[in-house]
């Protein structure tokens, strides 16, 4: 395993601590990140948060406290090695447990706002499956379901507060059923492709607790159109 230091991109001072061997975090935790609104959010929670980087950008946005979990012993590590760097440890902590245990940590809290970048495979498409053990774990449902995650979104949210998921476009049927059944409907929509000639690949969605039913679906986003992923999407309430 190779421990490195990198710029977190545009949002220099920021460093993030990776490993190229095993563990590099994508272009959707900050698409996630730049997605979400944090105004008044005083308490925002990450779900499957990874080495942190969902945590770290969302700490130039807001002075909210923010909670993190992750599993993975290694991921863990190189998150807190990252938040330790940029001195942001009064503001960001971070879990290394199973999210299935949140209540034994955070039994009845609720927060403002909960946002994830999950495993976007489910356990049987064998054809994604990755050989690493490490990358099985953050790609594919082993652990974690995305049924299950909304389950826990609900159980941390107020009626009102909001829950922010990035994920596979191909999956946002599911998403939408499984945000009615847990009271986290579905309210914003933004399908992100690569290139023009290319087919959406990635979704964002906003849900809302206990909202009314109705859904608001911006123009899809071309990556390449890009130089900055900095305040790429309007405000989405």
């Amino acid at each position: 395993m190779k421990k490195v230091l990198n710029d977190l991109y545009d949002y220099v001072p920021l460093k993030i601590y990776q490993d190229p061997e095993c563990f590099k975090f994508s272009l959707d935790s900050i698409l996630l990140s730049e997605y979400v609104n944090t105004n008044g959010a005083k308490k925002i929670l990450d779900l499957c948060t990874g080495n942190a980087v969902v945590p770290l950008i969302l700490s130039t946005k807001t002075k909210a406290k923010i909670i993190g979990f992750e599993i993975q012993n290694y991921i863990y590590d190189l998150g807190i090695s990252s938040i330790e760097y940029n001195n942001l440890g009064n503001q960001i902590n971070i879990i290394n447990d199973d999210i299935k245990n949140i209540d034994d940590y955070l039994k009845n809290e609720k927060y403002d706002i909960i946002t994830s970048n999950p495993p976007f495979f489910k356990v049987n498409d064998l054809e994604k499956t990755n050989d690493s053990e490490m990358k099985r774990i953050a790609r594919h449902e082993i652990m974690i379901t995305l049924e299950e995650l909304f389950q826990i979104a609900s159980n941390h949210l107020d009626d009102g507060s909001e829950f922010y998921l990035v994920h596979r476009a191909e999956r946002l049927d599911e998403i939408i059923l499984l945000g009615n059944k847990y009271n986290l409907n579905v309210k914003n929509v933004e399908l992100i492709k690569t290139k023009e000639n290319s087919k959406p690949y990635i979704v964002l969605v906003r849900c809302v607790k206990n909202s009314k039913l109705g859904i608001k679906i911006n123009d899809v986003k071309i990556i390449s159109n890009y130089k900055t992923y900095k305040n790429m999407f309007k405000e989405v309430v």
